[in-house]
């Protein structure tokens, strides 16, 4: 199978899963309407899911599996595209001075940084990911921060009031933030979940500098919920082979674009 077509599949399946998360149950002609795919490609990802584990099939459609989902789909992410993400993770971590404050917000792009930036001392992190806070919490030299709230029981990061309340006491040198995609024409970066929009956007208002970390699969993918334009990112670490057009186009939005 060429890897366009390869990649194309795995874009959907990605799509139906995070759609799955977040209402608990699909059915198969909203998922063909959805993604513009025809009833029997999704029936067949269905059943290709649901033997990975990853979800149950039911009449019409699929409901969310009883297994353990927030590691599973956590650690099926982290796979996809994983010399890629922690090519940016490096770069990223350069990037970052010794003594700064850091918001990282949830995701596997940052999850990835957050381990690279065990190299440095005296940084102050503030996040609402749980893995990020569990990977950097018994660094020494770090003073590290968990928002608290309620939790987003398959990614495993925080939300709500009380999450963004606890945010506004902090300012930062820095945010990065993961991304689910970016559109130079309509709709800027993006993301799954309302919850995570409103962090997003909140972590951004209140740094000085934010880092957008995306590899090139992320580049013309819309998410659901708008987090921002992408004249309010300041830079934006991606991989080498990204679409040059893209990356032109996010210059003229004033984003400095990192190769790795």
């Amino acid at each position: 199978m060429p890897q366009s077509n390869s990649l194309k599949i795995d874009s959907r399946r990605n799509k139906i899963l995070e759609i799955l998360y977040r209402d608990g149950q699909v059915r198969v002609s909203q998922l063909s309407e959805l993604l513009g795919a025809t009833v029997v490609t999704i029936r067949n990802d269905l059943n290709e899911l649901e033997k990975r584990g990853y979800l149950e099939r039911v009449q019409g459609g699929a409901k969310q599996s009883s297994k353990n989902y927030h590691n599973l789909f956590f650690e099926r992410c982290k796979q996809e595209n994983e010399s890629l993400k922690k090519g940016i993770a490096i770069a990223t971590a350069n990037l970052i001075k010794d003594g700064e404050t850091i918001f990282i917000n949830s995701g596997t792009t940052t999850y990835f940084t957050a381990i690279q930036l065990k190299q440095h001392r005296n940084l102050n992190i503030v996040t609402n990911s749980i893995y990020c806070a569990m990977e950097l919490g018994d660094v020494p030299a770090f003073r590290v921060k968990l928002l608290g709230g309620d939790i987003n029981n398959q990614y495993l990061f925080l939300y709500g009031h009380d999450c963004l309340e606890q945010l506004k006491r902090y300012r930062a040198d820095k945010t990065i933030l993961s991304v689910s995609g970016i559109s130079c024409s309509k709709t800027g970066i993006t993301t799954y979940h309302p919850e995570e929009a409103a962090m997003d956007r909140l972590m951004m208002e209140r740094s000085k500098q934010t880092i957008v970390v995306a590899d090139s699969t992320k580049f013309g993918h819309e998410g659901f919920y708008h987090v921002s334009q992408l004249d309010n990112i300041d830079m934006l670490v991606t991989n080498s082979n990204v679409d040059k057009q893209a990356a032109a186009e996010l210059d003229n939005y004033g984003v400095e674009v990192v190769l790795c």
